[in-house]
């Protein structure tokens, strides 16, 4: 299934079972994969046309009345052009709303520029009090959309919306604040987010039939960094690879340097070198912005190398 439409589903059966979930979109409710929710959940679907920075506020207000909204939109849309209302009326007033970016990064494809947001967690991840979350996979998404919901607190999800290869076992058991170890190894931690991730195990096969002995560890929760286990993963390799779908400066890159930052352990990024994104098909964009398979495998024996 398509993210948006396995979120769509695991949504409905929240706001089955509480007619205190409710979901609020600008305009964008079939780009989100939610238009049929609007048939089912009249009174828990809220269109507030393109007024995004409206939509967090009302969130917020709905929120101080114990509701549990949903926010979503384009990814740009929902950081960028209402950090402020995530910052004040969500995150200080400690309002109990989830927000989704859909279409993170080079996801955005066709939409160009405008539209790919490079900078979206180094937005949030500066607001005090604010959790990050990025699925993987139809099946994390899955065990995960309970989870963000019972917690209590803001939330940004970043949703990748169309089809993903999965990773995951059907009994894959998720823990929000826990990375997922995907593949031991010894020579580096190479930790990953987002659709990347299968990338990610694609390139440590290739590595290893060049006895290069990647360890996989998805980070499916950029803040807080699950900071225990990336220290303990780069002690025992000695040398670390962050591979992201975002700007290499403020996201998953800084995170686990930031983790890291006593530990004297070199480090390399596969990520958008601070430029803004272009209009292009994802194979392109890959390209392009030096995200592929081959970019992952030729930094990884770069950060070999410096050990």
């Amino acid at each position: 299934m398509e993210m948006r439409a396995v979120y769509a589903e695991e949504m409905a059966r929240l706001m089955e079972a509480d007619r205190h979930v409710c979901i609020l979109d600008a305009d964008l409710a079939k780009a989100s994969g939610t238009r049929a929710l609007y048939e089912r959940f009249p009174k828990q679907m809220f269109d507030c046309g393109v007024a995004e920075q409206n939509m967090a506020s009302i969130a917020a207000g709905l929120a101080t009345y114990g509701f549990k909204p949903w926010i979503e939109s384009f990814t740009p849309f929902a950081t960028r052009r209402i950090c402020d209302q995530i910052a004040i009326s969500i995150s200080y007033a400690k309002n109990n709303v989830k927000i989704v970016g859909t279409d993170p990064g080079i996801s955005a494809e066709l939409n160009g520029g405008t539209h790919m947001s490079m900078e979206d967690v180094g937005v949030v991840r500066s607001i005090p009090g604010m959790v990050i979350f990025e699925p993987v996979d139809e099946v994390q998404l899955r065990a995960a959309i309970p989870v963000l919901n019972a917690y209590e607190g803001p939330v940004y999800m970043r949703l990748f919306r169309k089809e993903l290869p999965t990773v995951f076992p059907a009994d894959y058991r998720f823990d929000l604040f826990k990375a997922d170890t995907l593949r031991e190894g010894r020579d580096l931690s190479l930790f990953v987010s987002g659709f990347l991730t299968k990338d990610a195990l694609e390139a440590a096969e290739k590595l290893a039939a060049e006895g290069i002995d990647v360890e996989v560890v998805n980070i499916h929760t950029i803040k807080p960094i699950d900071r225990e286990s990336v220290i303990a993963s780069a002690r025992k390799t000695g040398a670390v690879l962050t591979v992201e779908n975002h700007n290499v400066i403020g996201g998953l890159h800084s995170a686990v340097l930031e983790a890291l930052a006593e530990e004297k352990i070199p480090a390399c990024a596969v990520g958008v070198q601070d430029r803004f994104g272009e209009v292009g098909k994802l194979p392109y964009l890959r390209e392009a912005l030096g995200l592929t398979v081959e970019n992952i495998v030729a930094a990884a024996k770069r950060a070999v190398s410096l050990k």
